[in-house]
Protein backbone atom coordinates (compact mmCIF):
# COMPACT_ATOMS: atom_id res chain seq x y z
CA UNK A 1 0.00 0.00 0.00
CA UNK A 2 0.99 3.79 -0.52
CA UNK A 3 2.06 5.24 2.55
CA UNK A 4 -0.35 7.54 2.99
CA UNK A 5 -2.90 5.15 2.54
CA UNK A 6 -2.13 2.37 4.90
CA UNK A 7 -1.21 5.21 7.38
CA UNK A 8 -4.96 6.43 6.77
CA UNK A 9 -6.35 2.74 7.10
CA UNK A 10 -4.34 2.30 10.21
CA UNK A 11 -5.92 5.29 12.25
CA UNK A 12 -9.07 4.33 11.17
CA UNK A 13 -8.79 0.82 12.85
CA UNK A 14 -6.97 2.24 15.82
CA UNK A 15 -9.47 5.51 16.92
CA UNK A 16 -12.58 3.04 18.22
CA UNK A 17 -12.60 4.73 21.08
CA UNK A 18 -13.89 8.12 19.50
CA UNK A 19 -16.99 8.97 18.55
CA UNK A 20 -15.63 9.59 14.67
CA UNK A 21 -13.07 7.64 12.81
CA UNK A 22 -12.40 9.86 10.43
CA UNK A 23 -9.94 12.29 11.86
CA UNK A 24 -12.66 15.11 12.57
CA UNK A 25 -14.72 14.76 15.69
CA UNK A 26 -18.11 16.42 14.59
CA UNK A 27 -20.07 15.69 11.51
CA UNK A 28 -22.86 17.96 12.19
CA UNK A 29 -22.88 22.14 13.28
CA UNK A 30 -25.22 23.34 15.98
CA UNK A 31 -27.18 26.28 15.82
CA UNK A 32 -29.64 26.52 18.43
CA UNK A 33 -30.39 30.35 17.55
CA UNK A 34 -31.17 31.25 20.64
CA UNK A 35 -34.33 28.97 21.24
CA UNK A 36 -32.02 25.85 23.14
CA UNK A 37 -32.90 24.01 19.46
CA UNK A 38 -29.80 21.63 17.70
CA UNK A 39 -30.08 22.26 13.71
CA UNK A 40 -27.60 19.44 11.91
CA UNK A 41 -26.33 20.74 8.90
CA UNK A 42 -25.31 18.27 6.17
CA UNK A 43 -21.90 19.41 4.90
CA UNK A 44 -22.79 17.46 1.25
CA UNK A 45 -26.12 18.71 1.57
CA UNK A 46 -27.55 15.16 2.21
CA UNK A 47 -27.78 12.59 5.35
CA UNK A 48 -25.76 9.49 5.14
CA UNK A 49 -27.84 6.53 6.22
CA UNK A 50 -26.48 3.44 7.03
CA UNK A 51 -28.29 0.45 7.46
CA UNK A 52 -27.95 -3.58 8.43
CA UNK A 53 -30.13 -6.32 9.27
CA UNK A 54 -32.15 -5.79 12.05
CA UNK A 55 -32.93 -9.58 12.79
CA UNK A 56 -29.90 -12.08 13.59
CA UNK A 57 -27.83 -14.01 10.72
CA UNK A 58 -27.23 -17.24 11.79
CA UNK A 59 -24.21 -19.67 10.90
CA UNK A 60 -22.58 -22.10 12.10
CA UNK A 61 -18.70 -23.29 12.64
CA UNK A 62 -16.93 -24.07 9.44
CA UNK A 63 -19.34 -22.09 7.44
CA UNK A 64 -19.34 -18.67 5.30
CA UNK A 65 -21.38 -16.32 6.30
CA UNK A 66 -22.42 -12.62 4.94
CA UNK A 67 -23.00 -9.69 7.17
CA UNK A 68 -25.23 -7.37 5.00
CA UNK A 69 -24.72 -3.93 5.01
CA UNK A 70 -25.52 -0.72 2.98
CA UNK A 71 -26.02 3.08 2.75
CA UNK A 72 -27.67 5.79 0.73
CA UNK A 73 -28.71 9.83 1.27
CA UNK A 74 -31.57 11.42 2.05
CA UNK A 75 -32.14 13.23 -0.75
CA UNK A 76 -31.10 11.12 -2.96
CA UNK A 77 -27.16 11.97 -4.20
CA UNK A 78 -24.02 10.76 -6.09
CA UNK A 79 -20.78 10.75 -3.55
CA UNK A 80 -17.72 12.57 -5.12
CA UNK A 81 -15.42 10.53 -2.76
CA UNK A 82 -14.05 7.69 -2.58
CA UNK A 83 -16.31 6.49 0.21
CA UNK A 84 -14.38 4.80 3.95
CA UNK A 85 -15.82 1.05 5.54
CA UNK A 86 -14.71 0.07 8.93
CA UNK A 87 -16.23 -3.39 10.29
CA UNK A 88 -15.29 -3.34 14.02
CA UNK A 89 -16.73 -6.56 16.41
CA UNK A 90 -18.19 -5.08 19.74
CA UNK A 91 -17.03 -7.14 22.97
CA UNK A 92 -19.01 -8.87 25.45
CA UNK A 93 -17.55 -7.10 28.22
CA UNK A 94 -17.82 -3.11 26.79
CA UNK A 95 -13.98 -2.97 26.39
CA UNK A 96 -12.29 -1.44 23.24
CA UNK A 97 -14.27 -2.40 20.27
CA UNK A 98 -12.28 -5.19 17.80
CA UNK A 99 -11.00 -4.50 14.37
CA UNK A 100 -12.26 -6.12 11.38
CA UNK A 101 -11.81 -4.42 8.64
CA UNK A 102 -11.02 -0.77 6.60
CA UNK A 103 -11.37 -0.22 2.91
CA UNK A 104 -10.85 2.98 0.89
CA UNK A 105 -12.58 1.68 -2.61
CA UNK A 106 -11.16 -1.73 -3.58
CA UNK A 107 -8.03 -1.33 -1.00
CA UNK A 108 -8.72 -3.07 2.09
CA UNK A 109 -6.84 -4.33 5.53
CA UNK A 110 -8.11 -7.41 8.00
CA UNK A 111 -7.22 -7.31 11.39
CA UNK A 112 -6.19 -9.89 13.89
CA UNK A 113 -7.57 -13.47 13.54
CA UNK A 114 -9.90 -12.29 10.59
CA UNK A 115 -7.04 -11.51 8.33
CA UNK A 116 -7.45 -14.31 5.32
CA UNK A 117 -10.97 -15.15 6.35
CA UNK A 118 -12.46 -11.45 5.38
CA UNK A 119 -13.63 -9.15 2.96
CA UNK A 120 -15.88 -6.58 1.40
CA UNK A 121 -19.12 -7.92 -0.88
CA UNK A 122 -19.85 -4.95 -3.01
CA UNK A 123 -22.09 -6.30 -5.69
CA UNK A 124 -24.51 -3.67 -5.51
CA UNK A 125 -24.32 -0.07 -5.30
CA UNK A 126 -23.76 1.27 -2.31
CA UNK A 127 -23.23 -1.99 -0.34
CA UNK A 128 -20.19 -2.38 2.19
CA UNK A 129 -21.35 -6.39 3.43
CA UNK A 130 -18.73 -7.78 5.29
CA UNK A 131 -18.16 -11.68 4.11
CA UNK A 132 -16.79 -13.86 6.80
CA UNK A 133 -15.38 -17.43 6.06
CA UNK A 134 -14.31 -20.60 7.87
CA UNK A 135 -16.18 -19.15 10.38
CA UNK A 136 -15.40 -19.78 14.31
CA UNK A 137 -16.79 -20.02 17.74
CA UNK A 138 -15.22 -16.85 18.61
CA UNK A 139 -16.82 -14.68 15.94
CA UNK A 140 -20.20 -14.95 17.64
CA UNK A 141 -21.68 -11.64 18.33
CA UNK A 142 -22.29 -8.08 17.27
CA UNK A 143 -20.38 -6.02 14.17
CA UNK A 144 -20.44 -2.27 13.53
CA UNK A 145 -20.75 -1.34 9.88
CA UNK A 146 -19.44 1.91 9.36
CA UNK A 147 -19.78 4.32 6.83
CA UNK A 148 -17.41 7.48 6.13
CA UNK A 149 -17.77 9.89 3.52
CA UNK A 150 -15.84 12.95 4.16
CA UNK A 151 -17.03 14.70 7.42
CA UNK A 152 -20.43 12.53 7.52
CA UNK A 153 -20.17 8.86 8.97
CA UNK A 154 -22.76 6.84 10.54
CA UNK A 155 -22.66 3.23 11.46
CA UNK A 156 -25.38 0.44 12.27
CA UNK A 157 -25.05 -3.05 14.19
CA UNK A 158 -25.97 -6.56 13.04
CA UNK A 159 -25.73 -9.67 15.05
CA UNK A 160 -24.11 -12.71 14.07
CA UNK A 161 -25.40 -16.28 16.05
CA UNK A 162 -24.06 -19.14 15.93
CA UNK A 163 -26.10 -22.48 16.16
CA UNK A 164 -24.43 -24.44 19.04
CA UNK A 165 -25.29 -25.81 22.28
CA UNK A 166 -24.19 -24.60 25.52
CA UNK A 167 -22.89 -26.96 28.36
CA UNK A 168 -21.84 -26.45 31.64
CA UNK A 169 -18.21 -27.74 32.61
CA UNK A 170 -15.92 -28.83 35.92
CA UNK A 171 -12.59 -29.99 35.68
CA UNK A 172 -11.60 -33.69 37.50
CA UNK A 173 -10.73 -32.09 40.09
CA UNK A 174 -14.18 -31.01 41.38
CA UNK A 175 -16.55 -28.03 41.73
CA UNK A 176 -16.35 -24.62 41.78
CA UNK A 177 -11.94 -24.98 40.99
CA UNK A 178 -11.34 -22.41 37.67
CA UNK A 179 -10.72 -18.49 37.75
CA UNK A 180 -11.62 -16.69 34.48
CA UNK A 181 -8.65 -17.68 32.66
CA UNK A 182 -8.75 -21.52 33.36
CA UNK A 183 -12.48 -21.38 32.47
CA UNK A 184 -11.60 -19.82 29.07
CA UNK A 185 -8.01 -22.75 28.28
CA UNK A 186 -10.68 -25.37 29.64
CA UNK A 187 -13.50 -24.59 27.27
CA UNK A 188 -11.16 -24.36 24.42
CA UNK A 189 -9.51 -27.85 25.12
CA UNK A 190 -13.12 -29.30 24.92
CA UNK A 191 -13.41 -28.13 21.20
CA UNK A 192 -15.82 -24.90 22.61
CA UNK A 193 -15.76 -21.23 23.74
CA UNK A 194 -16.87 -19.74 27.30
CA UNK A 195 -20.84 -18.60 26.59
CA UNK A 196 -21.77 -15.32 26.24
CA UNK A 197 -25.43 -14.09 27.96
CA UNK A 198 -27.15 -14.83 24.93
CA UNK A 199 -26.19 -17.90 24.41
CA UNK A 200 -26.78 -19.27 27.91
CA UNK A 201 -30.37 -17.27 27.89
CA UNK A 202 -30.96 -19.22 24.65
CA UNK A 203 -29.92 -22.28 26.37
CA UNK A 204 -31.92 -21.92 29.64
CA UNK A 205 -35.08 -20.71 27.56
CA UNK A 206 -34.65 -24.30 25.29
CA UNK A 207 -34.63 -26.09 28.62
CA UNK A 208 -31.02 -26.14 30.46
CA UNK A 209 -31.06 -26.12 33.99
CA UNK A 210 -28.33 -26.14 35.95
CA UNK A 211 -27.81 -25.19 39.71
CA UNK A 212 -23.84 -24.50 39.62
CA UNK A 213 -22.83 -20.94 38.83
CA UNK A 214 -20.24 -20.55 35.94
CA UNK A 215 -18.31 -17.86 33.92
CA UNK A 216 -19.31 -16.26 31.01
CA UNK A 217 -17.15 -14.47 28.67
CA UNK A 218 -17.81 -10.99 30.13
CA UNK A 219 -16.41 -11.98 33.27
CA UNK A 220 -19.72 -12.53 34.95
CA UNK A 221 -20.50 -15.66 37.07
CA UNK A 222 -24.30 -16.57 36.53
CA UNK A 223 -26.38 -19.93 36.05
CA UNK A 224 -30.12 -21.06 34.72
CA UNK A 225 -32.46 -22.41 37.11
CA UNK A 226 -36.10 -23.65 35.13
CA UNK A 227 -37.66 -25.26 38.37
CA UNK A 228 -36.81 -22.68 41.32
CA UNK A 229 -35.26 -25.03 44.34
CA UNK A 230 -34.01 -24.09 48.07
CA UNK A 231 -30.39 -25.02 47.07
CA UNK A 232 -30.65 -22.80 43.88
CA UNK A 233 -31.86 -19.42 44.98
CA UNK A 234 -34.67 -19.94 46.71
CA UNK A 235 -38.40 -21.50 46.52
CA UNK A 236 -39.91 -18.48 45.86
CA UNK A 237 -37.59 -16.93 42.99
CA UNK A 238 -39.16 -16.78 39.28
CA UNK A 239 -36.91 -19.18 36.76
CA UNK A 240 -34.81 -17.38 35.27
CA UNK A 241 -30.86 -16.49 35.13
CA UNK A 242 -28.84 -16.36 38.48
CA UNK A 243 -26.37 -14.09 38.22
CA UNK A 244 -23.43 -12.99 40.88
CA UNK A 245 -22.30 -10.34 38.73
CA UNK A 246 -18.95 -9.68 37.37
CA UNK A 247 -16.04 -11.47 40.05
CA UNK A 248 -12.21 -11.39 40.66
CA UNK A 249 -11.01 -12.68 37.05
CA UNK A 250 -7.92 -14.50 39.09
CA UNK A 251 -8.97 -14.71 42.74
CA UNK A 252 -12.48 -16.02 41.99
CA UNK A 253 -13.38 -19.74 41.31
CA UNK A 254 -16.64 -21.15 39.62
CA UNK A 255 -17.30 -23.78 37.02
CA UNK A 256 -17.32 -22.83 33.47
CA UNK A 257 -20.53 -22.98 30.71
CA UNK A 258 -19.13 -23.59 27.18
CA UNK A 259 -20.28 -22.63 23.94
CA UNK A 260 -19.92 -25.83 20.92
CA UNK A 261 -21.32 -25.33 17.37
CA UNK A 262 -22.01 -27.75 14.73
CA UNK A 263 -19.42 -30.17 13.47
CA UNK A 264 -17.50 -30.54 10.21
CA UNK A 265 -16.54 -34.49 10.88
CA UNK A 266 -18.83 -37.42 12.59
CA UNK A 267 -18.45 -38.90 16.31
CA UNK A 268 -18.63 -42.32 16.25
CA UNK A 269 -18.02 -45.04 19.11
CA UNK A 270 -15.81 -48.18 19.47
CA UNK A 271 -15.51 -50.75 21.67
CA UNK A 272 -13.74 -53.85 22.54
CA UNK A 273 -15.28 -56.98 24.35
CA UNK A 274 -13.00 -56.56 28.21
CA UNK A 275 -13.56 -52.60 27.48
CA UNK A 276 -10.31 -49.50 27.39
CA UNK A 277 -7.96 -47.77 29.74
CA UNK A 278 -8.54 -44.43 28.63
CA UNK A 279 -4.26 -44.67 26.88
CA UNK A 280 -6.18 -47.79 24.85
CA UNK A 281 -9.06 -46.38 24.04
CA UNK A 282 -6.64 -42.88 22.44
CA UNK A 283 -4.70 -45.61 20.49
CA UNK A 284 -8.08 -46.78 19.10
CA UNK A 285 -8.94 -44.00 17.67
CA UNK A 286 -5.73 -43.48 16.44
CA UNK A 287 -5.95 -47.12 14.84
CA UNK A 288 -9.15 -45.98 13.19
CA UNK A 289 -7.90 -42.43 11.74
CA UNK A 290 -9.19 -40.38 13.89
CA UNK A 291 -8.40 -38.58 17.44
CA UNK A 292 -10.83 -39.06 21.06
CA UNK A 293 -13.26 -36.66 21.07
CA UNK A 294 -13.64 -33.68 22.95
CA UNK A 295 -16.47 -32.73 25.40
CA UNK A 296 -17.52 -30.49 22.91
CA UNK A 297 -17.74 -32.65 20.39
CA UNK A 298 -19.73 -35.10 21.92
CA UNK A 299 -22.47 -32.64 22.48
CA UNK A 300 -22.13 -31.03 19.18
CA UNK A 301 -22.90 -34.60 17.81
CA UNK A 302 -25.53 -35.45 20.34
CA UNK A 303 -28.02 -31.59 19.17
CA UNK A 304 -26.99 -31.59 15.79
CA UNK A 305 -26.49 -35.12 14.43
CA UNK A 306 -28.59 -37.07 16.64
CA UNK A 307 -25.97 -39.58 18.48
CA UNK A 308 -27.93 -41.63 20.52
CA UNK A 309 -25.38 -44.08 22.37
CA UNK A 310 -26.34 -46.16 25.33
CA UNK A 311 -22.37 -47.62 26.28
CA UNK A 312 -20.43 -45.37 28.06
CA UNK A 313 -16.93 -43.92 26.51
CA UNK A 314 -13.63 -42.53 27.59
CA UNK A 315 -13.09 -38.31 25.88
CA UNK A 316 -10.24 -36.35 25.61
CA UNK A 317 -10.59 -34.65 29.21
CA UNK A 318 -10.29 -38.62 30.79
CA UNK A 319 -14.18 -38.34 31.88
CA UNK A 320 -16.85 -40.41 30.89
CA UNK A 321 -19.69 -40.17 29.29
CA UNK A 322 -22.63 -41.17 26.49
CA UNK A 323 -25.08 -39.32 24.92
CA UNK A 324 -29.00 -39.96 24.92
CA UNK A 325 -31.65 -38.70 22.51
CA UNK A 326 -34.29 -41.32 22.75
CA UNK A 327 -34.41 -41.69 26.33
CA UNK A 328 -35.45 -45.35 27.84
CA UNK A 329 -35.23 -47.87 30.66
CA UNK A 330 -31.37 -48.13 31.52
CA UNK A 331 -29.99 -45.38 29.90
CA UNK A 332 -30.37 -42.76 32.83
CA UNK A 333 -33.39 -40.40 33.47
CA UNK A 334 -36.24 -39.50 31.36
CA UNK A 335 -35.04 -36.54 29.32
CA UNK A 336 -32.16 -36.38 27.02
CA UNK A 337 -29.12 -35.29 27.40
CA UNK A 338 -25.47 -36.55 27.55
CA UNK A 339 -25.08 -38.49 30.49
CA UNK A 340 -21.50 -38.53 32.86
CA UNK A 341 -19.64 -41.04 35.02
CA UNK A 342 -17.56 -38.49 36.05
CA UNK A 343 -13.33 -38.71 35.96
CA UNK A 344 -12.90 -42.55 36.52
CA UNK A 345 -9.38 -43.27 38.02
CA UNK A 346 -9.59 -47.09 37.02
CA UNK A 347 -12.30 -48.63 34.55
CA UNK A 348 -12.37 -50.35 30.59
CA UNK A 349 -15.20 -48.51 29.00
CA UNK A 350 -15.29 -48.01 25.40
CA UNK A 351 -14.52 -45.00 23.41
CA UNK A 352 -15.87 -42.03 21.30
CA UNK A 353 -13.87 -41.07 18.56
CA UNK A 354 -13.88 -38.00 16.15
CA UNK A 355 -13.33 -37.49 12.67
CA UNK A 356 -12.96 -34.50 10.02
CA UNK A 357 -14.99 -35.32 6.62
Amino acid sequence: LPLLLEATLLRLASGSHHPFYNGFYYNHVMNDKGKGQEKVVYFNGAKLVVETSKDPIYSSSGANVTLPCHYHYEPNLEAKRKIRIKWSKLRDDYTKEQDVLVAIGKTYMAFGDFQGRTHLRQAGQREASLVISDVRLQDDGKYRCEVIDGLEDESDVVDLRLQGIVFPYQPPRGQYRLNFHEAERVCQEQGAVLATFNQLFQAWSEGLDWCNAGWLADGTVQYPIRLPRKPCGGLHLAPGIRSYGPRHRHLHRFDAFCFSSALRGEVFYLDHPAGMTLEEAKQSCQDAGAEIAQVGQLYSAWKFLGLDRCDAGWLADGSVRYPITKPRVHCGPAEPGVRSFGFPSKGRFGVFCYKER
